[in-house]
């Protein structure tokens, strides 16, 4: 990594920590800098206002466009595909506040997150899309397949994650994604 790659890199992983501590509104851009042991000025060169640092988080942080379905799917299996998403999720977001944290407390009054959390969102359906309907043992209809595909996506952004899945959180899981391969006509399958 280049030195002024890495100098961006210590400024968003500062701002990162101080957001998710502080706020974004109560972080001052000289903390920021003080953090990443930058100059001020080589902060607003690269984000020339604290909101393009908050944009910056959001867009590269956050998640689910980095997800190969691929390792996911599980043929007859769609509830260990549901499962096996979920986990992967936690991975990408285990070493971020950004979601745990930061798009939780911001994203009702600052529009970026917003927009980066429907971007998220979006990219989240098209993955397990992907995952479940491969995994299908028989095809849905492309509305139940959707309706599915939503609720897990809600499962999974409800709420503030932690940073690893616990073994009750997989035990409650679990009957969730059961309930919804039932409800597109698949027998639950046995979970290994």
């Amino acid at each position: 990594m280049t030195r002024v790659a890495e100098a961006r890199t210590r400024i968003l992983d500062a701002a990162e920590q101080l957001f998710a501590r502080h706020g974004f509104d109560a972080t001052a851009t000289s903390l920021i800098a003080t953090t990443a042991e930058v100059p001020k000025g080589l902060l607003f060169y690269y984000f020339p206002a604290k909101t393009d640092i908050l944009s910056s988080l959001i867009g590269e942080r956050l998640g689910p466009a980095t997800i190969d379905a691929a390792p996911l799917i599980v043929p007859g299996n769609p509830v260990r595909a549901l499962l096996n998403v979920s986990e992967k999720l936690l991975q990408l977001q285990a070493d971020s506040e950004v979601m745990r944290v930061i798009v939780w407390r911001e994203e009702h009054t600052h529009p970026e997150v917003m927009a980066g959390l429907t971007a998220h969102v979006r990219a989240l359906h098209t993955t397990i899309e992907q995952v479940l309907s491969a995994s299908l043992r028989v095809p849905v209809a492309a509305q139940t397949l959707r309706a599915a595909v939503r609720a897990w996506a809600a499962i999974m952004t409800a709420r503030p994650r932690t940073a690893v899945m616990s073994d009750a959180s997989r035990e409650e899981l679990l009957p969730v994604a059961q309930l919804i391969c039932s409800g597109l006509g698949q027998h639950p399958a046995v979970v290994g």
